[in-house]
């Protein structure tokens, strides 16, 4: 049974914990503001000196992240804890792939994410040894049946995906995520190396957190709860987010079910 925490706060259970794992976008802001709830959840845990990571499914590096939400208004020592599925993919990307030609899917905001390789960068699919998939194109940012018809003919070639997320709200806009154009080219026969939740290593790569009693909290049933389920992590839903026509339709138990995703507690918003 999910306990709702609206009534008691994240304050009520918060000392069970050694390390949180907040997502950003959908929790702390709705990509146009910060919440005011959230951002005071955040001082709080600074004033009790409680270990936290803003884990956000951001295909962009730690930085890029960082100098956004400062646009936003919020604080440098709460930037500074800030880790995304983008710096866990560079990290690989420079490691592993570093002298490999590839082709990019997303938009040009992203091209912050292989400014050191960017030489690699291939116009044609047929020139490139693995595809890079940070999100849509912005002239074809809700057209899926696009990215079939491209990569039809190069499930053979691997690809790079450096946001698992299918969906985001951007204010009151739903937006298509880099993930939608991954499950398309796997629907397909393609191989795709997934960063970002709910995969384990930008958990491990974003802090130590070896014998540690951690607290996910997020959105995202398909990300953020579902990668806590997959490392015995305990869980927070935020209702109020991209779940929030289907919870309030048929409530958090049959939806959490529907996503074979399970939170331990629910809130309507992060709130202390």
């Amino acid at each position: 049974m999910t306990k709702n925490l609206d009534t008691d706060g994240l304050r009520s259970i918060v000392n069970n914990y050694d390390i949180l794992y907040i997502d950003l976008w959908g929790v702390v802001h709705n990509g146009i503001k910060l919440h005011e709830g959230a951002i005071r959840v955040l001082s709080k845990l600074g004033e009790i000196k409680k270990n936290y990571i803003l884990l956000t499914n951001a295909p962009r590096p730690n930085e890029t992240v960082k100098k956004f939400l400062e646009k936003l208004g919020m604080k440098s020592e709460q930037i500074n804890h800030v880790y995304t599925s983008g710096q866990a993919a560079l990290n690989y990307l420079k490691k592993s792939l570093n002298d490999k030609d590839f082709f990019h899917i997303g938009p040009p905001r992203d091209f912050d994410l292989f400014l050191s390789f960017k030489n690699n960068k291939k116009e044609n699919l047929d020139e490139s040894e693995y595809i890079l998939c940070t999100g849509l194109y912005d002239d074809k940012s809700d057209d899926l049946s696009f990215y079939k018809d491209l990569l039809e003919k190069y499930i053979h070639k691997k690809m790079i995906c450096t946001n698992p997320d299918l969906i985001v709200d951007r204010g009151s806009t739903r937006e298509l995520c880099a993930g939608s154009v991954a499950m398309v080219f796997e629907k397909m026969g393609g191989n795709v190396i997934y960063f970002g939740k709910p995969y384990p290593e930008v958990y491990n790569q974003a802090i130590d957190n070896k014998d540690k009693k951690i607290l996910c909290i997020g959105d995202n049933l398909n990300t953020d709860i579902k990668g806590a389920n997959l490392q015995n992590f305990d869980s927070l839903i935020i209702s109020d987010g991209i779940h929030k026509a289907e919870i309030e339709n048929s409530g958090i138990e049959k939806v959490s079910k529907m996503y074979e995703s399970i939170p331990n507690y629910i809130q309507s918003k992060l709130t202390w």
